[in-house]
């Protein structure tokens, strides 16, 4: 999880290719000024800034917890902890695909874009343990399957290249309209993550829109692929946009949004693409989900093993 946060940075889009893709997506400029930690913003913060030349990163939010001047309520610490198990789970899946990808580029870009997720990862999850003094590690490797709060979608298997470019088009998508509505925060902390990590999922909502396309109106090999890619993922998709108490109650006070207020936007820009790569949206049976109440698959159990076996065999250590 200490990893620099500056690998997370170079994964970002430049500014004109983060502009290119807001005019696209239809939302207009996202660049909006956020509130910092302390409680106090300027209009003219980046979207990338929680102030301007100061980015937020998760030693910082650490720093902040300690000194007692960024402290969440319970209910934000656990929807903190939701969204940093979303990004650690997926980050781990991602990180498989180094040196596997069908070609040096997608090696280096899912290398990227894991990178990014763990970055995410590591800002929600230094966040949630201000609640009770855990650390990200702590979070990260010490806890076990029933204490993690991820959908299903991020743990299920990659599959092929086109069942990950599946997941990825539809994470994206959705990480996307949730960090964009989580930029109003009345959380700063939450407000100055989520703005980071808008632009940053806003390129990968890209790459993965030009991975469907691609794949989609390729070969007959890879359009059969793609559309069964969908089919693997596709049950999963409405757990993401399920409320429930905890997200009620955040709606109400501002500090986040329900999932459900996210559905019609990521079906018009989904569709959108999906119509362009001659797609249907496939008609399945949605999976019955629970993973944000620790009820999670088999998977998990498995990539949690791997994931935190050095931590847990060598507890303490540090290079």
């Amino acid at each position: 999880m200490s990893t620099p946060e500056a690998a997370t940075q170079t994964t970002a889009p430049t500014e004109e290719t983060a502009g290119h893709a807001e005019e696209t997506a239809g939302h207009g400029d996202i660049s909006v000024g956020v509130q910092g930690a302390s409680g106090s913003g300027e209009a003219t913060a980046s979207a990338t800034r929680i102030t301007p030349g100061n980015a937020l990163r998760p030693e910082d939010i650490a720093l902040a917890v300690s000194r007692g001047t960024a402290k969440p309520s319970e209910d934000v610490a656990e929807f903190a902890l939701r969204l940093g198990d979303d990004a650690l789970v997926l980050a781990q899946r991602l990180g498989h695909w180094i040196s596997r990808a069908p070609e040096l580029e997608e090696d280096i870009a899912l290398g990227n874009i894991a990178l990014d997720q763990l970055g995410h990862a590591r800002s929600f999850l230094s966040y949630a343990g201000g609640l009770d003094g855990r650390s990200e590690d702590d979070l990260a490797y010490f806890r076990r399957e029933h204490e993690f709060r991820s959908v299903e979608i991020f743990e299920i298997p990659n599959g092929d290249f086109a069942v990950t470019i599946a997941r990825q088009f539809v994470v994206s998508y959705y990480q996307f309209e949730l960090y964009r509505r989580l930029t109003e925060s009345t959380d700063a902390t939450i407000a100055g993550i989520a703005a980071k990590a808008v632009k940053e999922v806003d390129y990968h909502r890209d790459h993965s829109a030009q991975w469907v396309q691609r794949l989609a109106l390729g070969t007959d090999e890879s359009r059969a692929k793609m559309i069964h890619g969908f089919k693997v993922i596709w049950p999963y998709v409405d757990e993401l946009f399920r409320d429930d108490e905890l997200t009620g109650r955040l709606s109400e006070s501002g500090a986040a949004v329900q999932p459900s207020s996210l559905r019609a936007d990521f079906d018009r820009l989904t569709g959108e693409v999906l119509a362009e790569a001659e797609l249907d949206v496939p008609q399945v049976q949605p999976a019955p989900g629970g993973g944000r109440r620790g009820l999670h698959s088999e998977h998990l159990g498995y990539l949690l093993a791997e994931m935190q076996v050095l931590a847990r065999e060598f507890p303490g250590a540090s290079w």
